[in-house]
């Protein structure tokens, strides 16, 4: 199964609104290359919860709970939506800034391809971001 991660901004929808209503549904993705990884995405896959703007940081887990399907509310015939569910918020946010000075993350498409909402992630880019949630591998962590 794959592992993915989702962005969105806070003031728009956030993790704490997801864990709210129990689930949601993914859409307004209009680049391509997203769209592409939303197609491709299964049910219980998961996926971490990236809240961008002032935060730029990792903020939970959620897991797709429903396929990929047109997006009934759009004219444009690409748009596709996904449904997750919550999973957990993290213990501590994992911010930009770590993952970028983190070597193990540096070729990671969130920080290579920045503008992207939705990115594949590794096991080991998942399991790293994991321990650093749990405040495992932080200075004074």
């Amino acid at each position: 199964m794959a592992l993915w991660l989702c962005k969105q901004e806070p003031s728009c929808y956030s993790y704490d609104d997801l864990e709210r209503d129990g689930s949601t549904v993914w859409d307004g993705v209009s680049n391509a290359l997203a769209r592409k990884h939303l197609r491709t995405m299964r049910v219980g896959e998961r996926v971490l919860f990236y809240h961008t703007g002032k935060e730029k940081a990792v903020v939970g887990e959620m897991v797709v709970s429903g396929e990929p399907r047109p997006d009934p509310k759009s004219d444009d015939e690409h748009a596709v939506v996904v449904e997750f569910k919550p999973v957990r918020k993290f213990p501590a946010a994992v911010t930009l800034a770590e993952i970028k000075a983190d070597k193990s993350l540096a070729n990671w498409d969130l920080v290579r391809i920045s503008r992207l909402s939705v990115v594949p992630v590794t096991e080991a880019q998942w399991q790293r971001v994991a321990k650093l949630a749990e405040g495992k591998g932080r200075k004074g962590g």
